[in-house]
Formats: C-alpha cells, structure tokens, sequence
C-alpha cells in the first residue's frame, strides 16, 4: 500500500497530521498520521526501531478507528433476557459501582479484582495499579503480560538486578559478529525488525536460530537448530560444557564482574553434548558449531522470545541463556549482551509501574517497607493501607468465582478467554462471576460475556507515552478526539473512582460529617486525574529512585530526543541507553549465575496424547486478534486457525492438505484445517493461538505455570490429532 490505510475522517476535523507510533508490537515503529476531509493515512515515520518501515499490521492500523464494529456506547446486561444492551454512561457506571459495592460489602475488598493489559500507555498502568490498590483497596491486579515477559523479567532480577528487555540498543544487532535467537521468528512478530538482521548478515555476521520450526526467520539463518520443544534448556547448558571444554570462558570478566560461577561450572559438566543432542534431537555438530561461533565471534549478542520463555520451568531456561552469556563476558560489554525480545507493546512499560500483583510503580517491589512509604507519599495515603501482594494472572483468573476467590472483574485492555492457557476453564470462570466489567474498543470474546462493557479511546485519539523493547519511552499523539460517546480508560477510571467515594460516603453518620469538607467525589477525581499528562508527572514522582526510574523523563524530552531510556534520574543528566557498562543493578555491583537444570515439560507424551503441542504467531495477526481479525487485508492473509504437521506425521494419520482435524488433549480439543510443512518435527504440530471459537488453540494448552514467574506453558502440551 503507497498511500496508506484510510478510515473516515470526523465531519469538521481540519486536515492535520501527527507523529506517533504503531499501536502493535514493542518495536513500536515510527508512523505519520494525516487527517483530511477523505479519512486517516498511515506513513512511516523513519526512526531509530523501524528506519521507515511497517509491515502490514502498522499499514492497516487506521482501519480500525472507524470500523463499524466499533463500540460507541456503554452495553449493559438485562437481568430478564440476558442480553447486552446500548445504556447512558451514568446507567452503566452506576451498575459497576453498585456491583463492586455489593461485592465487596459481602466478602471484602479482595473480592474485586482487576486485569491489565500489555498494551496500555504508561499513564494508563500506572493509573490502573492505583486504582486498584487504593481506589478498590483489593490486592487482586495483575495482567496478561505476565503470560508475556514473566520469565524473562524474574531471570534478569535475579542475575542482573534489574529486567529491560534490550539492556542496548536495537542498532546493536545490526554490529554483532555472532547473533543468537532463541525461540524467536521476529520475521512474523515484528518484521521491520528483520533488517537489522539482514545489515548483520551483510557485514558479515553469523545469525543462528534455535527453534522447533523452519519459520520465516529460521529460514535466513546461517545455521538453525530444531529441537524437541522444551528442552532449550538442556541446550543452552551444553553450549556453556562446550565453551568451558574448548577454553572460551572469559574468566577475567567471571572472576571481576561476578559471583556463583562454581556452581554452574559443575552443574554443566553433566552436560556433554552427545546427552544433549539424545534429549533434543540437536546434532552434536551443530552444538558446537554454535558453541565455536559465539565463543570466538567478537560482538556477541543472545537474544530469548516466548519459544523459550513460555514453559513451566522459564525462568530457568532464560537463566541457562544468561549464564552463556555472563561466561562468555558478554553484558556490558560495547555490542554484545543478553537481550530479551518484548511482545507487547508496551510490554515492558505495562510491568514497571503496577499493573504486576507483587509490584509498585518504578519497578519497586510492593512487600518493601521503603517502597511503600515512598509510594504511599505520592499517593496520599499511608502506607499501612496499601494491599500486599496479590497472585499471578493464571492462579487469579483461575480462582474467580470460587470460595474465597472474586467475585468481580475489571478488564481493561484484554481477552483472556482467547490468550489464557486452557481458555475453556477460564471461559467458565468469568461466567460464575457476580461482576464483569469490560472495558475495550471492540467487543472482544471476553467483553461478549460482561454484565458492563465500557468502550474506550484507540491509540490514535488519546496522549501518552510507552515504553518499547529497548527501554526507551515514546510519545504517542493523539491525531482526534475520541467519537461521541466514547472516553478514554483515564476519563474511566477517573469517574469510577470518584463514584466509589461518593458511594462510601453515604455509609458515614451525617452527624460525624464535617460541613466544610470537599465531597469524596471531587478528592477521588483529583487523585485520579484524567489528563494523562498530569499522570506522567505523578508517575515521574513515584518511580523515582526505583529500579525503572522515569524521574528524569518529561515529554518535551522525549519529543527532542526520539525517546528517552530508563533509567533516567534526573532532567539535565543522562539518560541510559546501555546498562551494565561499570557494574550491574545489585547491591555488589556483581552479577549473579544460577545454576539451572534441564527437566521434562510438565506434560509428557503418552500412547494416548502422542504428539507435542506448541503455539505461536502468524504475520497477519496479533495477539487474540480482537482488532487484527476485523481488518479485511489482515484477514484475507490468515483468515482462520490451521494445524501444522509434517508431511510423514499426516501420512501416517491419513491426514491431507487441508483436511479438518481435531487437536484433543487432557483439558480441550479445538478444530481447524491441517496445513502440511516439513518445517515442523514430526513428532510435533502447531497452531496460531489469535483464533476464537472452534479454532481456539489455548482450548488445549497446558495451565501448568512456572514457580517463579506464574508462566503458563503455552508452549508444549501432549495432544492427539485426528481427522475431524
């Protein structure tokens, strides 16, 4: 598309144009909207992430603003006939207050809880984390990043001390001499990624690719490594037995930068790598062919993605890929390092400042005594009334409508009933709900089951800022004003805030009332203002001096310097593109190895479930495709789920091209047309998780979940597939 993706134009909105960013992944390219009386164009935009490139999902993005499955108005249940009807704002906002009211009157404050999303501005995460906690008062609040990043974030705390996606630069992979992914295909997530990989290849870079598919990015790789999903692990422990066997170990950086290498070292002796091609079906020649390339390569850099991260045993898996790195002598050092390839788009930005259940804003750690005060200072309060920790997205999802787990939910930004592992169960639990309140743009699987569905501002009709895989913080502009009737999740939570103190005040004697005092409504709207730019400036307070500082980071900044990189203490010192350069963000300065070791998935294949189960992307879609699927070009390129099997596995299962099959295992099953690849394993298939309906691929995934980090493993279950 030459001229971009049109949507019409608001009668009486003047021609104009804005810079801003993608509403998708967290590369976050650079894009030009311009308004005129003939509708809204996307152009990219050149800057630092995307050079002026988008991929289709960016093209199409405005086709969204004016769709007309577009919610306009509040929905409401009726109680007689079931169904979801167009209410006035006050009628539906009266109906949430009154529900969270009964709710939490009955079973207490933690009967309420809330769920984020990783898309959400900074100002909106921030907003809703204190909302939840000292609006709602419950302890109940996580979001669907924790099915995202979790693993990823807890392995760089606890070795570094600190979780940024990209502790560098994107450009920095355009420089390294050796580049490894692992369980990445960012050819297919976020492909103008892709020509930072073809400059690495082009100044005569080696790019190898651990995945258990041929995908779109294996397929550039100088050298690709197919193994058994879930056993990446096992992998990465080999390659460090290799390097300390053939002497590649920096030992200076080791012994100087630092601590726990001993244990490791011994761990990984059990490693040889004929063990490990046995458990993963990699060759021993590729072993230590990778070993050799990243050992000897000059500019390394180790890259993980959900191939990896979405596992029972995550943590532990990105932690063996950290311990490479940490031997190799890799973090900090100019045009190497471990990295981590954030999915949502504000993934990182959506964790640092509430929106996690153990987490306050500027990444602080909310059972900290001194984070609390602090906190609790910019907040108003003290820090006795904030809640404790809450638990992670599945063990909360998973608890509501039970004995002791809430009995209401607030939705902003999310469709769990398609992204959440075994969907099915999940689907159930926000049926027994006394309360759902969604607030979305469109009226996603989730939304269609709430009692409340509030339509909220898209990203072109609303200020904030977000945070992009590499840690910078960016502007994104508003182009127009939201449609009539429609207002933005600030405006939203803003007045539920105000409504749930006027509600409360009337429990007060009139007699114990001061006369001369401001009514609760207008203190509770000032503690939550909808203006996102006053939220930034509170948000600035409240991470200050934490791990994700943002204190020094203000909007005319970013607009002067194409984004700004936390940590950032201050307004006229530097921000930080690099970490790790002098010491890491522990209490020794030192980073920490772990020893880690490889074991079975959660779910072993049996005569029964035979085959491993994984999932992933397709190009044309996003996420539980809410918006993508409503986008016809989008939809045309991948119109429906499809089941991916080896030509041999199909054969022997009387399966072709195209036929209808069934995926069964222990929790569900789903259906969708077979596609032949011999990209894949045969001893493996794989579906595309953004398809609702019969096509729901997380109807059969595993709600297993890391011990660490709350990770479901999306990423192998034992399945069964048969013609349908």
């Amino acid at each position: 598309m030459t001229d971009g993706a049109r949507s019409a134009t608001p009668p009486g909105l003047t021609p104009r144009e804005v810079a801003t960013h993608c509403p998708y992944c967290a590369l976050q390219c650079g894009m030009t909207l311009r308004a005129d009386d003939a509708g809204v164009t996307v152009h990219p935009r050149e800057f630092p992430t995307n050079r002026g490139g988008l991929c289709q999902k960016g093209w199409t993005a405005a086709e969204l603003l004016d769709h007309p499955d577009r919610l306009t108005t509040p929905l409401v249940r009726d109680a007689a006939t079931g169904e979801l009807h167009p209410a006035s704002w006050d009628t539906a906002l009266d109906r949430v207050v009154a529900g969270i009211r009964a709710v939490q009157d009955d079973a207490g404050r933690d009967a309420v809880a809330v769920f984020g999303g990783g898309g959400l501005t900074n100002e909106k995460a921030y907003a809703l984390g204190k909302f939840a906690r000292i609006g709602l008062r419950t302890r109940h609040i996580d979001y669907n990043g924790r099915f995202c990043m979790s693993s990823a974030a807890a392995a760089g705390m606890r070795a570094f001390g600190i979780d940024r996606g990209l502790p560098f630069p994107l450009a920095d992979l355009g420089r390294a001499d050796t580049l490894l992914l692992v369980g990445a295909n960012p050819a297919e997530t976020m492909p103008p990624l892709v020509r930072w990989l073809t400059e690495q290849r082009r100044n005569g870079g080696k790019l190898i690719v651990i995945d258990p598919r041929i995908t779109a990015t294996a397929r550039q790789a100088d050298l690709h490594l197919q193994p058994l999903p879930g056993t990446d692990l096992a992998v990465a422990n080999a390659l460090l037995h290799i390097a300390l066997t053939e002497g590649w170990v920096d030992r200076a950086y080791v012994a100087d930068r630092t601590t726990g290498f001993d244990a490791v070292r011994r761990g990984v002796a059990a490693w040889w790598p004929a063990r490990a091609e046995q458990l993963s079906g990699v060759p021993v020649a590729d072993l230590e062919a990778t070993a050799r390339a990243l050992g000897t390569g000059g500019r390394v850099i180790i890259l993980t993605a959900r191939g990896a991260e979405q596992h029972a045993k995550g943590v532990d898996t990105v932690t063996a890929y950290v311990n490479l790195a940490l031997a190799l002598g890799l973090p900090g050092r100019d045009g190497s390092g471990y990295g981590c390839l954030t999915g949502q788009g504000n993934g990182q930005g959506g964790r640092e400042h509430g929106q996690k259940a153990d987490q306050l804003p500027g990444y602080r750690k909310i059972d900290d005594p001194a984070a609390r005060e602090h906190v609790a200072g910019v907040w108003g309060v003290s820090a006795d009334e904030l809640p404790g920790p809450g638990v992670p997205a599945y063990q909360l999802l998973d608890s509501l409508g039970t004995p002791g787990g809430p009995r209401a939910l607030l939705v902003f930004g999310s469709n769990p009933v398609v992204s959440a592992p075994r969907a099915a169960r999940i689907e159930g639990r926000l049926r027994d709900l006394d309360l759902l309140v969604v607030a979305d743009l469109l009226l996603s699987e989730t939304a269609a089951l709430a009692d409340v569905v509030l339509p909220t501002a898209q990203w072109a009709e609303e200020d904030g800022t977000m945070t992009n895989l590499e840690g910078r913080v960016l502007r994104r502009r508003a182009l127009r004003p939201p449609p009539p009737g429609v207002r933005t999740d600030l405006a939203i939570i803003s007045d539920l805030a105000a409504r749930l103190a006027d509600a409360e005040s009337t429990d007060v004697d009139p007699a114990d009332a001061n006369p001369g005092s401001v009514r609760p409504a207008a203190v509770a709207a000032a503690r939550f203002p909808a203006d996102p730019a006053v939220v930034f400036a509170e948000l600035r307070r409240a991470s200050a001096g934490g791990a994700a500082d943002y204190a020094g980071i203000s909007w005319d900044r970013i607009d002067a310097d194409d984004g700004v990189y936390w940590p950032c203490p201050t307004e006229d010192g530097p921000d930080t593109p690099r970490l790790f350069a002098d010491r890491f963000a522990t209490a020794d300065g030192r980073a920490r190895f772990h020893p880690v070791d490889h074991r079975p998935a959660a779910e072993e294949v049996c005569a029964t479930y035979p085959l491993h189960f994984t999932t992933g992307r397709v190009l044309a879609q996003y996420q539980s495709g809410t918006q993508t699927r409503r986008v016809a070009a989008l939809r045309r390129a991948a119109p429906e789920a499809f089941v991916e099997l080896h030509p041999d596995l199909a054969t022997r299962l009387g399966i072709d091209d195209g036929d209808p099959v069934r995926v069964t295992s222990r929790r569900g099953e789903f259906r969708a047309p077979a596609r032949l690849s011999a990209g894949i394993r045969p001893d493996t298939v794989f579906a595309p998780f953004h398809y609702a309906g019969a096509g729901r691929a997380n109807s059969v995934t595993n709600d297993a979940v890391d011990p660490i980090s709350g990770m479901p493993e999306f990423k192998i279950c034992a399945v069964r597939v048969e013609k349908a």
